[in-house]
């Protein structure tokens, strides 16, 4: 994040004191979760109060607490995330809740900031990513010859050759990291949804930290995760085979947020820009995406809904290809929110593109 951006959330911080911090806590307030001493949230009635940081991290918390939380997401519907910072009320907001979900991995590069300057010492913080093995943003270069799986700590089965570095999730390390660079998480892909594999893993670190909040009701938690982490395995189990099956294994995106679906399912991603989608390729890197193209007989090129399309259009056009739908879903559209679409159906949607791209 560059300093100008750290010296807006600093003021920001300022002006949460004037909005949240001269009022008194309510009573449902003095219940919250507790990270260590505090008295979890118990009664019969109270509902936790769950902020998340975007719509993933909504979909796997919503799920997961059915009925027995009020879930709230920051970043507003139709808005990229990769930009966003919060508001005073925003701030106010984390500050009042029970728990607080976020993906982690450098996707919210303003949350050790915010959470710094919180007062609520009983808010449970759920790091989603946690446990993750994460990679490294330069191992999508699609000159990087090497597609095995990484290996990850869950019961999927990975190939030996898996080079993936581990890294260690260390929040102190990546605000360092994030200091000298503009929307690259760290250096870290924040990714990890896409993987369905993964995206079980997130949804267990949720129930963790509700069950956490409210222990009461941690075997409802349990049945709620257990029920929807079937749907992320059936899910998981389609997109192996498509993997599998596939004529060929190589993919053009529009950013760099497919590397873990593409390692879990032996494909090989090929962005055109980096982890951040806002980020705009150099002519080098275009004539690179070009050539890949144009060698490999790549008839079909990725954009996503969130932002602009005009980049893979440029290189469709280019090559002679056509341009298709590849949801990173780091938020859904008004248009997606209104034809009832979530995780699931946009993930099964991205199978069927792949498929196609993939058999061309």
């Amino acid at each position: 994040m560059k300093f100008s951006k750290k010296a807006t959330l600093g003021l920001l911080f300022s002006l949460t004191l004037i909005v949240a911090g001269c009022g008194q806590k309510s009573a449902s307030d003095a219940n919250t979760a507790s990270t260590g001493t505090s008295v979890p949230v118990e009664t019969e009635t109270a509902k936790l109060n769950v902020q998340v940081s975007f719509y993933p991290m909504y979909e796997f918390t919503k799920n997961v607490a059915g009925d027995l939380a009020d879930v709230h997401t920051l970043v507003p519907a139709g808005m990229e995330p990769h930009d966003w910072e919060p508001t005073p009320q925003d701030i106010a907001s984390i500050e009042k809740a029970d728990v607080l979900v976020y993906n982690g991995a450098g996707m919210e590069s303003w949350i050790d900031q915010v959470t710094g300057s919180l007062s609520n010492a009983s808010l449970i913080q759920v790091e989603a990513s946690k446990g993750i093995n994460l990679l490294e943003g330069g191992e999508h270069e699609h000159h990087q010859e090497d597609s095995e799986a990484t290996e990850h700590d869950h019961d999927h089965d990975h190939a030996d050759e898996a080079t993936t570095e581990e890294h260690d999730h260390d929040h102190d390390a990546e605000a360092e990291a994030e200091a000298g660079h503009d929307h690259d998480h760290g250096g870290l892909d924040p990714h990890v949804w896409l993987s369905p594999a993964l995206a079980v893993k997130e949804v267990r670190n949720i129930e963790a930290g509700l069950a956490q909040a409210a222990p009461k009701h941690a075997e409802q938690f349990k049945q709620n995760a257990d029920a929807y982490i079937a749907q992320l395995e059936s899910l998981d189990q389609d997109f192996k085979a498509a993997g599998t099956d596939s004529k060929r294994k190589d993919f053009i995106t529009q950013h760099a947020a497919f590397g873990y679906l593409a390692k879990e399912y032996g494909l090989q991603q090929v962005p055109i820009a980096g982890l951040s989608p806002e980020q705009e390729p150099s002519a080098a890197q275009m004539a690179s995406v070009i050539d890949f193209a144009k060698e490999h007989q790549v008839k079909t090129i990725f954009f996503e809904t969130l932002v602009s399309s005009k980049v893979s259009e440029t290189i469709a056009s280019e090559v002679g290809a056509k341009t298709a739908v590849l949801n990173p879903i780091e938020g859904l559209t008004e248009e997606e929110i209104a034809a009832g679409m979530d995780y699931i159906s946009v993930m099964r949607q991205n199978l069927e593109a792949l498929k196609l791209a993939l058999n061309e």
